[in-house]
């Protein structure tokens, strides 16, 4: 029996123990990661551990949060603007960063509701005028809307706007009719129940926001962290990318 144990010891510490991943993501890439992560952990035989964060803005749930609070992380996806901020604060690693895909900001309503024409500045601005609650995520996108779209537009003694901390926050609303228009990326505004994708705000009021993927300095799984970001970016990513509402990194 002694002889026994020892050799499944043995076996036990000679067995390779495959890297777990971790990976903090903002809303705006979620769609397409969800569709490729269970490939992508069944042909590697890598696990990754999934969290969420918002990409910008305040509050303990922003990436940047949650990394000076130790929260621990081996990846980031997220916006361009949020990445800035991780670099200015030396939390990635050099050259690590990897555009993944494009979303422009886009106009939800309830489902069911009757949809609005917003396909030029006027009748889009008329849209939310005639709005009586809008709900816009409290990182990149909202900050864009309620500092520069909102106040350009000569609208902000016009409209009723709730800042939410996070993107999902804003279309639970949308979905249970506390709200009745939602603003922010594309990709987090289609293939949610309850809700309907208007289409993409106008061009000249456009963000198209850029999500981006990066290893976290310090990780201790370098290379399996570049095995994940490789296959995000790579030609397995197109359909699902496009099947989010994002277009593919010009």
């Amino acid at each position: 029996m002694k002889h026994l144990f020892t050799f499944f010891l043995a076996l036990l510490l000679s067995t390779p123990v495959m890297a777990q991943l971790e990976v903090i993501i903002s809303g705006g890439f979620q769609g397409p990661y969800k569709q490729m992560l269970p490939e992508f952990e069944k042909t590697t035989g890598i696990k990754v551990v999934t969290k969420s964060g918002a990409p910008q803005g305040s509050g303990p749930k922003t990436i940047k949060a949650q990394l000076a609070a130790g929260v621990t992380a081996d990846i980031v996806i997220l916006s361009r603007e949020g990445l800035t901020e991780l670099v200015e604060q030396k939390r990635i690693l050099p050259g690590s960063d990897v555009d993944l895909a494009q979303a422009p900001l886009g106009l939800a309503i309830p489902s069911g509701n009757l949809r609005p024409d917003i396909s030029t500045v006027k009748s889009f601005t008329n849209t939310l005028i005639q709005a009586k609650k809008i709900v816009v995520p409290g990182s990149t996108s909202g900050i864009y809307l309620v500092q520069d779209v909102f106040p350009r537009l000569g609208i902000v003694n016009k409209i009723s706007v709730q800042v939410t901390e996070r993107g999902s926050e804003a279309t639970a609303m949308l979905a249970a009719k506390n709200a009745n228009v939602a603003v922010q990326p594309s990709s987090e505004l289609v293939n949610i129940p309850g809700v309907d994708y208007v289409g993409p705000i106008p061009e000249s009021l456009q963000l198209i926001q850029t999500f981006t993927a990066a290893i976290v300095a310090g990780s201790r799984h370098e290379s399996e962290a570049k095995k994940l970001i490789d296959y995000l970016s790579s030609k397995n990513a197109a359909e699902p990318i496009k099947n989010s509402g994002m277009n593919l990194v010009r």
